[in-house]
């Protein structure tokens, strides 16, 4: 008997006909008083008629402006003086990454679609023109923000003992330890490039931070020269103050009592040392820039007669991709901009400038500081009751017994590989298959399924090689995966695999039983200590069916249409989620409790969103966890004022997805890799799967989802407009910092205290 529980019927929308008036918070935790008025986004001053209107841009948010709201917030946690110092270098750091990665990916598909002359126009209605106008104007003033913050991050740090210097200060001991590791380690690596009629104009790679050097000849002639920093060699290189103290300090820039830190920027260091790479020279002046290109790879598969071929020439490639973004220094000269533009084919809207140091995503080098006291507490992730001794722990009966749930990284991650590695050396287990999405670059649940096929197991596993970033990662263990005589594909033509599901196939006694992995996030073990995701294991004989129906799908010829617990993308996650939805409407028009909370990492999809709409129309009470972009707009009178919209950015980065659908107390519950945007929906391989049992079921709902929806310290609720506002505790209310309270619940299970 199949879980699936309303078989496609659809309920009849209810017309309402109402003005939009100005918005009103949704969340009842944030008072009024906190929020103020809402204004009401102009396009949002309309009348609509009835249910149609549910069509209207003005009721959807642009999906980059979202996204770049994500990356605010995750730079007010830089800003945020409640977060220990190095915590909010930290984020400062990873906010530069994000801006980065923006501009090579959406900024530049932008440009593609203005170049390519594409008039779609988006959910709220602007063409790629205006929204690349839009988005460029937005991420200028955010870049321009963060970097304003960095002075009072290094004052601060110079408080607590780290200095970040620039070369004019460092005092004599210091400039004679920089100036030796100049000649010993970074003279070496340099390459300085000429440009002048003989030789052209040097290629700059991606995300390469370099000097732009005007030289003047013993003629008198100017010449333009290019030199690269080299990637290899820390940006922020670590000195010290002790004379005699040996180069760098034992590379960790302390002085001999440990006492304090101190760094100079790599390519300030250069640039006090330009006179060596062009002696006989004259130096006139020297300025950084760093370039941003296009790094989307643009996979044509019909055409492909290898797949893996194609993926590594798309990653050479992105060295080469057209340029998006150049940041440089106002004290750049008005020639040199114009030499830079004119070879690097840029817009004026792509020059971004910032008072130098220029890329604060190096500033993750000072996190590795080994000052406890600038952190967050430790954190140690809680085990299975009676893990601790793991060599001993019979996993497949642990799974046996009762579903188990892990929830990273409040739950160790280990348990799981463990179950992989005891497979590999299980004698009875016949089959292992996996899909592999990002595993990382050392993968002990890679290496597992090497020792697996080693012991003369079946293995298979599909290889995602079109995980953007991951691609070389990836590629790298598929050959090893294949030369160990794994099983290896690269997925369904036309579609990325992004679903998390392991399959183990193991003989007892006289019948075979199918164990499961189902998750949230992918099986690296770097990420599992800094993502939250959940892990489902399970031995239902029904879902271990879909599974290996899925399998069979990913690896061979079969068309399967339909599953009997899976949700799977491409053929049936959308009507699936839809019939959920609409059951919840026929609650509520029955006059029964109606309710969804739905997690996620965005929410992008206008069918999904206009589907939000009808159920907050029929009385549906909505709670959106969405951490990143939504294009719903929550609180619109007559439209959406059931609908909450929390999004959270903490210590770990929010990755669950848990769709949780209330039934009339009877709740459906799926977790899985699909967020609800259109790609993962309608062209990606995603699966959802339910949970059944109702001690998980339970804790879902009333441990994790409810713990995110209390929270009042890292939470921000979205306005109808928009923008979000944080939620603050009431006086005399509790703080609830919803990670921290699900790290003590976890160490509560495991039966100790969490670390402080």
């Amino acid at each position: 008997m199949s879980w699936w529980p309303f078989g496609g019927r659809k309920a009849t929308p209810v017309p309402v006909s109402t003005s939009i008036e100005v918005p009103a918070p949704t969340k009842e935790v944030v008072m009024s008083e906190l929020i103020g008025e809402a204004a009401v986004a102009p396009e949002l001053a309309v009348t609509p008629s009835p249910v149609e209107d549910l069509a209207s841009s003005a009721l959807y948010l642009n999906r980059e402006l979202s996204m770049l709201s994500f990356q605010e917030r995750v730079l007010e946690e830089a800003e945020d003086l409640d977060n220990p110092l190095l915590e909010r270098v930290k984020f400062l750091s990873i906010f530069s990454s994000n801006l980065a990665e923006f501009y090579m990916v959406r900024i530049a598909g932008l440009k593609q679609q203005v170049q390519a002359g594409v008039r779609d126009l988006s959910a709220d209605g602007l063409t790629p023109a205006e929204q690349l106008a839009i988005v460029r104007e937005s991420a200028r003033g955010l870049i321009v923000r963060g970097r304003g913050l960095y002075p009072r991050l290094r004052d601060e740090l110079a408080g607590n003992g780290i200095y970040v210097l620039g070369y004019g200060e460092l005092d004599e001991h210091q400039r004679e330890d920089a100036d030796r590791y100049f000649n010993d380690v970074v003279y070496p690596v340099l390459t300085p490039l000429a440009f002048d009629p003989a030789r052209p104009f040097p290629h700059i790679s991606n995300l390469s931070l370099n000097l732009a050097v005007l030289i003047r000849t013993s003629d008198g002639e100017e010449r333009f020269a290019r030199v690269k920093m080299p990637r290899a060699l820390p940006r922020l290189v670590p000195i010290c103050s002790a004379a005699g103290a040996g180069p760098s300090c034992d590379m960790k820039g302390a002085d001999k009592r440990g006492r304090s830190y101190h760094f100079v920027w790599l390519e300030q260091l250069v640039t006090a040392h330009l006179g060596m790479i062009f002696p006989g020279m004259e130096v006139v002046e020297a300025h950084p820039f760093r370039v941003t290109r296009d790094a989307d790879i643009a996979i044509q598969e019909l055409e492909a007669e290898d797949l893996l071929e194609t993926i590594e020439e798309g990653v050479r490639r992105r060295r080469f991709g057209s340029v998006v973004r150049v940041t440089v220094t106002p004290s750049l000269p008005d020639f040199v901009r114009d030499t830079l533009a004119e070879n690097l084919k840029l817009d004026p809207e792509d020059l971004v400038i910032v008072e130098p140091p220029i890329g604060a995503s190096n500033l993750m080098e000072l996190y590795k500081i080994d000052r406890p006291d600038l952190k967050d507490p430790s954190f140690r992730p809680a085990q299975l009751p009676g893990y601790n001794d793991a060599e001993h722990f019979d996993l497949f009966a642990a799974i046996r017994e009762h579903d188990l749930l892990l929830h990273r990284p409040f739950d160790s991650f280990e348990p799981f590989v463990k179950l992989l590695q005891q497979a590999a050396e299980d004698p009875d287990v016949l089959a292992i298959k996996m899909t592999l999405y990002r595993v990382g670059r050392d993968s002990p649940v890679v290496e597992a399924l090497l020792d697996a096929a080693e012991n003369g197991k079946e293995v298979a596993a599909l290889v995602e090689l079109k995980a953007r970033f991951d691609e070389e990662s990836n590629i790298g263990w598929a050959r090893k995966l294949e030369q160990a005589g794994v099983h290896v594909v690269y997925g369904v033509l036309g579609l990325k695999t992004h679903s998390k599901v392991a399959l183990i196939v193991r003989k007892e006694g006289d019948r075979v039983r199918r164990y499961l992995h189902l998750g949230t996030g992918n099986y690296n073990v770097a990420t599992a200590l800094q993502y939250t995701d959940l892990d489902l294991l399970i031995t239902d004989e029904t879902m271990g069916e879909d599974a290996s129906e899925l399998f069979n799908f990913l690896t061979g010829y079969a068309e399967q249409e339909s599953y009997e617990s899976f949700l799977v993308a491409p053929v049936t996650i959308r009507q699936g989620l839809e019939e959920l939805v609409r059951r919840e409407i026929a609650h509520a028009r029955a006059g029964r409790p109606a309710r969804m909370i739905l997690k996620m990492n965005s929410l992008v999809d206008r069918a999904i969103v206009r589907l939000l709409y009808e159920a907050s129309q029929a009385g549906v009470q909505i709670d959106l966890i969405v951490r990143g972009m939504c294009i719903l707009r929550p609180g619109v009178p007559g439209i959406s004022d059931t609908i909450s919209v929390t999004s959270i950015v903490g210590r770990f980065l929010e990755h669950t997805r848990i769709y949780y659908f209330e039934n009339d107390g009877e709740p459906t519950v799926l977790i899985g890799s699909a967020d609800l945007m259109r790609r993962n929906l309608d062209r990606r391989v995603e699966v959802l799967a339910p949970v059944n049992d109702p001690a998980l079921i339970a804790r879902l709902r009333g441990e994790i989802l409810q713990t995110y929806l209390d929270d009042n310290v890292k939470a921000r609720v979205m306005r109808s407009d928009g923008s979000y506002v944080r939620v603050h505790p009431e006086e005399g209310e509790e703080r609830v910092d919803s990670q921290r309270v699900l790290m003590e619940a976890s160490a509560k299970r495991s039966g100790h205290e969490p670390d402080r």
